[in-house]
């Protein structure tokens, strides 16, 4: 797969939101039921943690972190042919990075950079991974708290923000301030901020989506509680490997319809 520029076409969406609420499981549920939709899809796991692999059931040799790792200490043993032998290399070595899989890639950010890291570094990995994001129609991107993160990370712009909430007022309140943040920052990149309120109950949406209605966001989807998600995280199976029929997984797909992800 070559390196292109950055297509106008590829459309971005980040999945943000405090941890523990469901950011991993709903993105993988998107990628879920858009793979083979719309084209190509590249799923980027930005949160240090790395725990999106497991739920694709997707092994990762080499992170991004690694690939930076590289660069640093070429930086500080090498001599300067050292250094632009690295620097040239970086297509490739963001490539070794891309894992390849039936219908979708996957591109793991790994831990974050250590002391003594410097933003030179980090700005040539970001080129590096636009440049490959070209390649892609969509890019869908496992977040950690804020977008402002994601905008360092992987992306300058972010074209469809999404925060995630558990079914809580407080939850809700957080990822309100989340967006206000994102706000101040202008890190939001995007037109619209959604809300995705995870693992509701029957008989809570009303009172969640006026709770976020009075703090300024806008619902774009339930996802009910699910216990085929609960059993499959029990015996250590892959979410994306829920039936498509699961609830969990008809909530994300009627999501992606709202978004004008799927027709």
């Amino acid at each position: 797969m070559g390196m292109n520029r950055t297509s106008s076409a590829t459309r971005s969406i980040a999945i943000c939101g405090k941890g523990g609420v469901g950011k991993t499981a709903l993105t993988v549920l998107l990628t879920k039921v858009l793979v083979g939709s719309n084209g190509k899809l590249l799923v980027v796991d930005a949160d240090p943690v790395v725990g999106l692999p497991q739920a694709l059931g997707v092994s990762v040799a080499k992170t991004i972190g690694d690939v930076s790792e590289e660069i640093i200490r070429a930086a500080r043993s090498g001599g300067k042919k050292e250094k632009i032998e690295v620097v040239s290399m970086l297509d490739y070595m963001i490539l070794e990075a891309l894992v390849e899989l039936d219908g979708f890639a996957l591109l793991a950010m790994g831990k974050r950079e250590g002391p003594g890291c410097f933003c030179p570094v980090n700005d040539l990995l970001r080129d590096a991974i636009e440049s490959l994001s070209g390649s892609f129609d969509i890019i869908l991107i496992d977040g950690e708290a804020g977008v402002e993160q994601i905008n360092r990370r992987v992306i300058r712009k972010v074209d469809i923000p999404l925060i995630v909430t558990d079914a809580t007022i407080r939850g809700v309140q957080t990822a309100a301030l989340i967006n206000e943040v994102a706000h101040k920052r202008k890190a939001k990149g995007g037109t619209r901020m959604g809300l995705v309120v995870n693992r509701v109950r029957e008989g809570q949406e009303e009172q969640l989506r006026q709770a976020a209605e009075q703090a300024g966001l806008e619902v774009v989807g339930f996802i009910p509680e699910d216990v085929n998600i609960t059993q499959h995280d029990l015996v250590g199976k892959p979410i994306y490997d829920l039936e498509d029929n699961s609830p969990s997984v008809v909530a994300v797909r009627e999501i992606a319809r709202k978004l004008a992800l799927l027709a």
